[in-house]
C-alpha cells in the first residue's frame, strides 16, 4: 500500500501534475481537525441558534394563524354586535315614536276636553249675560211703560198695579 502511495507522490503519474501525497495528507488531517473543532465549538452553537430561530419563526407563523382566526372571530362578533345594536336602536326608535304618538293623542284629547269646558263656560256666561240683559231690558221697559201709562192716564198708578200691568203687557208682546 505504501508502494502505491509512494508511486502516487513520485514525479511520474499524479506527482507530475504537482500533487504531493504528504501535502495531501497534511491538508486532510488539518481539514479533519478543523472540521472537529468547528463541529464542537461552531456548528453546534450555530445549529442551536438556527433551531431557535426556526422555532421562533414557527411560533410566529402559528401565532399569526391564530391571530388571523381570532381577528375573523372578532370581526364576526363586531358584526353581530352591530346588528344587535341596530335592531335595539330600531326598537327604541319605534317605541319612542309610539310613545310620542300616544302622548300627542292624549294631549289632543286633553285639549279637546279643555276647549269643551271653555266653550261650555263661555256659553253659560253668555246665557247669564243674555238673562241679565233681558232683566235689565224688562226693568227698563217697565219703567218706560210706567212713564207712558202715567202720561196717558195722567195719574200715578201704585207699584203693584203698575208692575202687574207691565208684566201683562210684556207677556202679550212676547207671545206675539
Amino acid at each position: 500500500m505504501f508502494g502505491l502511495l509512494a508511486q502516487f507522490g513520485s514525479s511520474s503519474g499524479i506527482g507530475a501534475l504537482g500533487f504531493s501525497l504528504s501535502g495531501f495528507l497534511i491538508q486532510l488531517i488539518t481539514f479533519i481537525i478543523a472540521l472537529l473543532v468547528l463541529r464542537k465549538w461552531a456548528f453546534k452553537p450555530i445549529m442551536k441558534v438556527m433551531k431557535e430561530r426556526r422555532d421562533t419563526i414557527e411560533k410566529g407563523v402559528t401565532l399569526g394563524i391564530a391571530m388571523e382566526k381570532e381577528k375573523a372571530e372578532l370581526e364576526e362578533k363586531v358584526a353581530k354586535t352591530l346588528q344587535d345594536t341596530r335592531v335595539r336602536a330600531d326598537k327604541i326608535i319605534s317605541d319612542a315614536q309610539s310613545t310620542s304618538r300616544e302622548l300627542v293623542r292624549e294631549a289632543e284629547e286633553e285639549a279637546a276636553k279643555k276647549s269643551g269646558l271653555i266653550i261650555k263656560s263661555a256659553e253659560e256666561r253668555a246665557e247669564q249675560e243674555v238673562s241679565l240683559a233681558w232683566h235689565k231690558l224688562e226693568s227698563r221697559i217697565a219703567s218706560l211703560v210706567a212713564d207712558a201709562t202715567e202720561a196717558v192716564v195722567e195719574e200715578k198708578v201704585d207699584e203693584k198695579r203698575d208692575s202687574a200691568l207691565i208684566d201683562k203687557a210684556i207677556k202679550e208682546r212676547i207671545k206675539a
